[in-house]
């Protein structure tokens, strides 16, 4: 059974920083391409950042330079280190593995006050 689990979501003002962890299992991690997911009230989820398997990244151009995407295959875990936090931040992330047969964690939140 895949279970992709995020933790690190929480209530921080704008200007600082968050860790985002997603640690999986039930897959073959280091061969899935990881994505970063998020979704705000009443919005459409987008894509927020990428890390393919040979390490290459991808970034919406809304986190950009604020916003890094990693992973430890050794782990099995993906992280997402987001610093310069605005409001319009705000939103459930999601841990995705990425395929035909794409994998979702459960969301965790995170709240940026102005």
């Amino acid at each position: 059974q895949v279970q992709l689990v995020e933790s690190g979501g929480g209530l921080v003002q704008a200007g600082g920083s968050l860790r985002l962890s997603c640690i999986a299992s039930g897959l073959t991690f280091s061969v899935y391409s990881m994505g970063w997911y998020r979704q705000a009230p009443g919005k459409q989820r987008e894509l927020v950042a990428r890390i393919i398997t040979g390490g290459s990244t991808n970034y919406a151009d809304s986190v950009k330079g604020r916003f890094t995407i990693s992973r430890d295959n050794a782990k099995n875990s993906m992280y997402l280190q987001m610093n310069s936090l605005k409001a319009e931040d705000t939103a459930v992330y999601y841990c995705n593995a990425m395929g035909t047969n794409p994998y979702w964690g459960q969301g965790t939140q995170v709240t940026v006050s102005s």
